[in-house]
């Protein structure tokens, strides 16, 4: 992303005594810290949270009622039907009820539409369908809460209607049965952000009177429900979302096993992310493309057999998404050969496919910074899919421009619309200027949650224990750390020039580091450059050996503003006249040590209390290679340079990269 801003915490990392105190490494007390979380039992709580983070399913307004009504239906062994939405959350949330009802001897239908066919929501041909069939009760997951003429539709066809959802509700809402859902004015539920199949679970505890016993058996499913619809993974949806990667480890269902080992994930222990990146794109191809029951039958089946087949069906399917995909991107670029001049994106093409259009919105929201409307044609009408950006809400943008639209829904990030082909150019105006009204958060940014400013805190221990913040997600986001005025030292294209590993030299030690779907052409950096580097750190096995590394995220010329860059100037041939000798840097190392070890200011003022008779060079020098071996911390106060002495650290100068290149230069 172009000109993208760093948020680099200011000062020296921040590590809580008594949280290290109660045994937590730095860099995990230093990001609880982060996070407001300062005492050992409130970071415990949040660490490890237990079945006291699940809120009474009762608390969701008319849980009673829809309850109630299944239990009776149960009773009298009535046609039930689960209709579903298309997505991971609906394919889940209706495979979690399908099996459930099934189990309590129901004769339930499992109903998700056809996304190029239907489209999203309840409809009339699929009410008449499930009636000829026999049902008497529809269920909805993850829909139906706006569908207020097709439930007095259903009505007068003699099908009730039990509606369970979490996106907005509108005005008036439909005449069900029961309308569970956590976005109602009148609910006083704790957690609003359940996803669609966290509803459903809230039901199957109310039904079931045990939450544990129905997070035993459906954890998994709820999990990958939850991470796919980004879910904040907080409160509710964290302890959940953990049990089901508990449940992924030690009991998964076969079908879930079978993809799996499908993704190639191996033996790698299962995150969040992994579900997010892996999991769930295939499971998504299925609706996309059309093919749901391939996922429900994978989801449903007790037959490794079955699930090794279908597996493999949806991870080809997800091969044929990907193209689709390259190609719409392709087409949508070259149609804003001319840019966007600020305004939202706003674009119509003739055959695109329907379910992969929204992932291409989501590129270009983040490639151009603007809430962006992909739109398939065919014939008079379109199908737009819509993705947001900055905290600009694109529900509230919608409703506003309602009237130029047949039909539209969703949330605040995404959504979907239908909409006339001569209306595209009205609406595209109309959101333009609710959008100049309405403007989103600032300018691209990159948040980092700490600067590492001392090894320990890339330690194998600190790193390890990051595994603790799992699962990582929205409202719980994975940590970006930087380091800041590192020097590199390698760069390698690997995965066929599709990715490159680099190394980083920082604090007298080597760290490894891979950065994914960036090619070295793409980077602003090279070999022997100074750099700023955000990162997530990991633990890599490789042959048996374990050693830290660092996932890059973003990789830029070092900031010379951050202070530290005043000790950074390249060191080449012309510095060998300037190169301290021994009695230099025992002379700086003795003055540091006279003042107690820190001294702070700019590079002058520094030279002044360290060596007075010295050029300011030399002193900077000297400065940098006790740095990088990392006998002293160097950190940024307000504009002004802290050396703060590492206590009891001995090492070799010669480690130092820098005083490797002067020594080279005077040898040559």
């Amino acid at each position: 992303m172009k000109d993208l801003r760093w948020n680099i915490p200011r000062g020296p990392v921040s590590v809580p005594e008594a949280l290290v105190g109660a045994g937590f490494p730095p860099l995990l007390a230093a990001l609880l810290h982060a996070r407001g979380l300062d005492e050992p039992e409130a970071a415990r709580a949040f660490l490890d949270p237990d079945a006291s983070a699940l809120s009474d399913p009762y608390l969701l307004t008319d849980m009673d009622r829809a309850a109630a009504r299944l239990r009776r239906a149960i009773v009298a062994r009535e046609r039930v039907a689960v209709y579903g939405d298309y997505d991971v959350d609906g394919i889940t949330s209706s495979c979690m009820l399908t099996d459930y009802l099934r189990s309590r001897g129901l004769p339930c239908i499992l109903y998700i539409p056809d996304r190029m066919e239907e489209g999203y929501g309840v409809n009339r041909e699929a009410i008449d369908a499930l009636k000829a069939e026999g049902v008497s009760l529809i269920v909805t997951v993850d829909c139906g809460v706006t569908t207020v003429e097709e439930t007095a539709y259903a009505a007068e066809q003699g099908v009730e209607m039990l509606i369970t959802d979490h996106h907005e509700c509108r005005e008036v809402l439909p005449p069900a049965t029961a309308v569970v859902d956590p976005k109602r004015p009148d609910c006083a539920y704790p957690g609003a952000e359940l996803a669609g199949v966290g509803v459903a679970f809230k039901l199957l505890c109310a039904l079931e009177g045990d939450s544990e016993a129905v997070l035993r058996r459906y954890a998994d499913l709820v999990a990958i429900g939850t991470v796919a619809d980004v879910m904040p993974l907080t409160g509710e949806n964290r302890y959940i979302v953990r049990r089901g990667l508990e449940k992924f480890e030690t009991d998964p269902r076969p079908g879930l096993r079978a993809l799996v080992e499908q993704s190639r994930l191996g033996d790698r222990k299962l995150t969040a992310g992994s579900i997010g990146y892996s999991i769930s794109p295939r499971l998504n191809a299925s609706g996309r493309l059309g093919r749901t029951p391939i996922a429900t039958e994978l989801l449903l089946t007790d037959d490794p057999a079955v699930a090794e087949r279908k597996a493999a069906e949806l991870c080809e399917l997800n091969r044929e998404r990907q193209a689709l995909e390259l190609g719409i991107w392709q087409e949508a670029t070259e149609q804003l050969r001319g840019g966007t001049d600020g305004a939202p994106i706003v674009l119509a093409h003739e055959g695109w496919h329907q379910g992969v259009i929204g992932i291409a919105a989501s590129r270009l929201t983040e490639a151009y910074n603007v809430p962006a409307v992909m739109i398939s044609l065919e014939g008079e009408h379109g199908k737009g899919s819509c993705r947001s950006c900055g905290g600009f809400n694109l529900f509230d943008a919608l409703s506003d421009c309602g009237e130029l639209l047949e039909g539209f829904g969703g949330h605040a990030l995404a959504a979907g619309l239908t909409i006339r082909r001569e209306r595209i150019g009205e609406f595209r105006a109309a959101l333009a200027a609710y959008w100049r009204s309405h403007p989103a958060q600032g300018e691209p940014s990159l948040d980092l949650d700490l600067c590492v400013d001392d090894p320990a805190l890339l330690s194998m221990e600190s790193v390890e224990a990051l595994g603790r913040l799992e699962p990582c997600g929205t409202g719980n986001a994975r940590p970006t750390l930087c380091l800041c005025g590192a020097r590199l030292s390698e760069l390698t294209p690997i995965g066929g020039g599709r990715h490159t590993r680099a190394r980083l030299e920082r604090f007298g030690q080597s760290y490894e580091c891979v950065f994914f779907s960036r090619q070295v052409s793409q980077l602003p950096v090279r070999p022997g450059d100074w750099v700023d580097a955000a990162f997530f750190p990991q633990i890599n096995t490789f042959r048996g050996r374990s050693s830290v590394q660092l996932l890059l995220s973003e990789l830029r010329p070092h900031d010379e503003t951050l202070g530290r860059g005043l000790l950074r100037a390249p060191v080449g041939p012309a510095d060998a006249v300037d190169c301290p000798g021994r009695e230099d840097f025992v002379a700086v190392w003795k003055a540091l040590c006279a003042r107690g070890g820190q001294v702070r200011g700019n590079l002058a003022s520094l030279t002044e209390q360290l060596a007075p008779t010295q050029r300011e060079e030399r002193v900077a020098l000297a400065l940098r290679v006790f740095e990088e071996v990392g006998l002293l911390r160097l950190t940024e106060q307000k504009r002004e340079l802290v050396i703060q002495c590492v206590s009891g650290k001995r090492a070799n100068l010669h480690d130092s990269p820098t005083l490797r290149a002067l020594e080279g230069a005077v040898d040559s």
